[in-house]
């Protein structure tokens, strides 16, 4: 019998995209068996202070790519929105699972959807990108950060020190709480997160056997959005917490990526949108990041993360 160690963040969320992965190599192989490594993340331990002032969502990463280079783990499995544009040599990301929800969700006591809010209403989110785009569209609402679990937060909320909430709607149907999502906020509205909604298997770039068994579970047309998402965003110098987004949508052969660069206190947000053929998924988002740049996407970035 051959038997598989997934490394994970021992959160709510976390284990249940590594059950998810489990379960979908054991239908894919007979004769296989898959053990759960919880690993406590720097991230996990440091909930006081926005993350983009502590490196970014990267501290959710460095340990658990540490295992797999230790060998104490044969694979990593990821939320793809908190993956850092380069990872540590050595690994790779081969396999990108079938896309779940990418939007984001809007989650409130009181309030049906965004545009209800009244002036001054406090809305939580720690996501660099969500407070650009609500400081942009609704400069009267009171945009405060949040972290911590998907629980904790939820919890701040019923506690009344916020009237509204801003999760990733993936997350929350993956809980089972599909119940709070009180509006699936728009594209228009809100562009994703690069990868949001994706799970990615990380594993070691020599380990051929491990590779061979987690083919089955690539999704070929999820991959190819969450390359060009990626590319822009790398091309960008941008991080997995920055106020950038990037998202790829397919019809037929065509895949079409929009993106925004956009001050953290909203008072200007760039736009861009390209397309091409999905082959190409790699180049249609570096086009689209050039698109970004050429209209001054590196100044934001260098202010709002450094050099």
């Amino acid at each position: 019998m051959t038997t598989l160690k997934i490394g994970t963040r021992r959160s709510q969320l976390a284990l249940w995209q590594a059950g998810y992965v489990r379960n979908a190599l054991r239908h894919a192989h007979a004769g296989i068996d898959v053990e759960l490594v919880g690993i406590t993340t720097e991230g996990d331990k440091t909930l006081d202070v926005p993350l983009s002032e502590k490196g970014g969502k990267g501290l959710f990463l460095k340990e658990l790519e540490q295992a797999l280079l230790d060998g104490r783990v044969d694979i990593a499995v990821h939320s793809m929105k908190d993956v850092t544009v380069s990872l540590l040599d050595g690994l790779h990301i081969p396999v990108i699972c079938e896309r779940g929800d990418p939007h984001d969700a809007f989650v409130s006591s009181r309030y049906g959807e965004l545009r209800e809010l009244p002036a001054g209403a406090v809305v939580g989110t720690c996501s660099l990108r969500r407070q650009a785009l609500l400081r942009y569209r609704f400069p009267e609402l009171n945009v405060v950060n949040l972290r911590g679990n998907v629980n904790t937060r939820l919890q701040r909320l019923d506690d009344g020190d916020f009237d509204a909430i801003i999760l990733a709607a993936a997350g929350l149907q993956r809980l089972e709480m599909t119940n709070r999502i009180r509006q699936s906020i728009p594209t228009g509205i809100m562009l994703p997160a690069v990868g949001q909604g994706a799970v990615g298997i990380e594993c070691r770039e020599d380990d051929i056997n491990t590779g061979r068994l987690l083919q089955p579970l690539d999704h070929a047309l999820s991959h190819a959005r969450v390359a060009a998402e990626r590319a822009a965003n790398a091309h960008l110098g941008g991080g997995c917490h920055m106020p950038v987004a990037a998202f790829a949508t397919i019809d037929d052969e065509q895949l079409q990526v929009r993106g925004m660069v956009g001050w953290p206190d909203g008072s200007e947000v760039l736009f861009a949108q390209v397309q091409g053929r999905l082959q190409q998924a790699e180049r249609i988002g570096i086009n689209l990041a050039d698109d970004l740049l050429v209209q001054g996407a590196a100044a934001i970035l260098q202010d709002t993360y450094g050099d």
